[in-house]
């Protein structure tokens, strides 16, 4: 099961990563997880100074941009 954390604070950015990563995961058929984090605290402690922030399975994968659906399921595969 792929672990996918979304860093940042709700915006549209942010919750349009979280949406890539849930189509890109559904149509590779991988089992996965999204968790959503959106104090300042918990982003930083992941090393992310600009949002949204995207982590899959503890390796940082995108800060500050949005990747698009098939670069999403490359880094998902």
């Amino acid at each position: 099961m792929k672990e996918i954390l979304v860093l940042g604070p709700g915006c549209f950015k942010c919750n349009k990563v979280a949406e890539l990563a849930e189509q890109a995961a559904k149509e590779l058929g991988i089992e996965y997880e999204i968790t959503k984090f959106t104090h300042p605290n918990a982003i930083a402690g992941f090393g992310v100074t600009v949002t949204p922030g995207l982590i899959i399975d503890g390796k940082l994968m995108v800060s500050g941009r949005v990747p698009g659906l098939e670069e999403m399921k490359k880094m998902l595969s």
